[in-house]
């Protein structure tokens, strides 16, 4: 098989799947009780409308991929890249050399109990702690059981904390909690400084078209790299704007849109993991193997929760 279909997919999937993800920092981002979590929009909400919409993009975009570019053995770089002997020599990992820790899947099960745990809480509020005889808000429970699940996966698994620490995933949560805190929060303090100029010029157009905030929530994804930080920046300015809360849930797919430049760690690696040269950046940069799949999955995911959000929500 062509190794751009299912890599092109898979990538943007990955992204994807932080929208339809209960434990996710996006997830968490808009359960806040300065965004969606006190106007009605709950876990059941969440799950309802971003999981099945986000699932049915996915497929619907691996569907396509199938028949995107040249069977393999007519593909001209691939041939000439097997012409030129540069796919000989492959050197593969012996299971002697592969250093898997066999507490691994002790790690593994303690985060699905995570997730188990967020779906409950979310679903059943009765089961948070109350404060003043309200429950914990989902956007602080999130925070409080994953953090607590991730001490826990470092003392079954065993695992040497200064390792982790060194790992990408560290580090790349790291970047993301500063996009949060920081970008975020830059971008709040400008909108609140510039309200009424902001508000005056587009409140009528998103207040008539509410499903045309799709624009800017993707066109600040690409350029922070953090759909926590795009939902935490935009969220706000869409709902003083008059933008129904459902239709934010609704665009929730939006804030994936850093597919479009194809310099994402996730892009990067799949081009890299295909030797091939059928995964590639095009010859205009835009026109890479990424393009078609995320949009494919943003508008197939929006379009189904706007369906499942008309008749099963009924908003």
């Amino acid at each position: 098989m062509r190794p751009e279909r299912p890599l092109s997919v898979a990538t943007v999937a990955a992204s994807l799947g932080c929208t339809g993800s209960p434990v996710s920092a996006a997830t968490a981002a808009i359960l806040s009780e300065e965004l969606l979590g006190v106007r009605g929009i709950g876990m059941t909400e969440i799950m309802v409308i971003t999981i099945p919409a986000s699932f049915i993009g996915i497929l619907v975009a691996s569907l396509v991929q199938n028949y995107v570019g040249k069977p393999l053995e007519k593909d001209p770089e691939y041939l000439r890249r097997l012409r030129e002997g540069l796919l000989e020599g492959e050197t593969k990992t012996s299971s002697e050399e592969q250093s898997v820790n066999p507490r691994a899947k002790w790690a593994v099960l303690a985060f699905l109990l995570g997730v188990v745990m967020i779906v409950l809480f979310g679903i059943f509020p009765s089961l948070r702690p109350t404060f003043d005889g309200d429950p914990l808000n989902m956007s602080t429970t999130i925070e409080m059981v994953m953090m607590s699940i991730a001490a826990l996966i470092l003392l079954v698994g065993k695992a040497d904390v200064r390792e982790a620490m060194k790992g990408n995933v560290f580090a790349s949560g790291m970047n993301a909690m500063v996009s949060i805190f920081g970008v975020a929060w830059m971008g709040s303090t400008f909108f609140e400084g510039h309200q009424e100029a902001i508000l005056g010029s587009v409140e009528g157009v998103f207040t008539t078209y509410p499903l045309l905030f799709v624009i800017p929530l993707f066109l600040f994804s690409i350029m922070l790299f953090s759909q926590a930080a795009t939902a935490k920046t935009l969220y706000p300015v869409g709902l003083a704007m008059g933008v129904p809360p459902m239709v934010l849930l609704v665009l929730f797919p939006a804030v994936n849109g850093y597919f479009f430049l194809p310099n994402y760690p996730t892009s990067v690696a799949a081009i890299g993991f295909d030797r091939t040269g059928t995964t590639r950046i095009g010859k205009y940069v835009l026109n890479h193997s990424f393009q078609l799949a995320g949009f494919i999955t943003t508008f197939v995911s929006i379009g189904v929760g706007y369906l499942l959000m008309t008749f099963l929500v009924g908003k």
